[in-house]
């Protein structure tokens, strides 16, 4: 009977030790896409309410490289190797599922203008297709960067 207390730490040893293998590593940023002055961005997750626009460049790679949320207004886009989050300073024309045909977003020196639009699909459930969009990305002393682009709307 002395023995029924090893046995019992050995069974229990293994759920005590710490597990040494390391969390997995985070998707790397793509500081350039297709050479343009603008990153892909990492996996994006669908908001916990509201919709949310995925933009996909219509360049050799298609990635993806803006995603647009309808409520808060913001735009997340990687410029210099940073992602980053804009937030609404203008918008204009009805677009659909919480969004406006053109949109304005600001934040530091970069002003993002999004001008798409937003159509149903019967395919798609609580979401639309974006066919016609462009990207327009200005920052004083360098290039305004225009790219067209389309993606998909999806809703929580």
């Amino acid at each position: 009977m002395k023995m029924l207390p090893l046995v019992l730490l050995a069974i229990a040893a293994p759920a005590f030790a710490k597990d040494k293998t390391p969390p997995p590593a985070p998707a790397p940023i793509v500081a350039s896409v297709d050479g343009l002055p603008i990153g892909a961005l990492p996996k994006q997750e669908l908001p916990a309410k509201g919709c949310a626009a995925y933009l996909w460049t219509r360049g050799p790679s298609q990635a993806l490289i803006a995603m647009a949320v309808a409520d808060p207004a913001t735009i997340r886009l990687t410029i210099d190797g940073k992602v980053q989050d804009f937030a609404l300073s203008a918008q204009n024309g009805a677009g659909g599922y919480g969004f406006s045909h053109t949109t304005e977003y600001k934040g530091g020196d970069v002003t993002a203008t999004l001008d798409m639009t937003v159509g149903a699909d019967s395919n798609l459930a609580s979401g639309a297709r974006i066919g016609d969009a462009t990207l327009r990305i200005d920052r004083p002393g360098k290039d305004t960067l225009v790219l067209a682009v389309g993606g998909l709307v999806g809703c929580a």
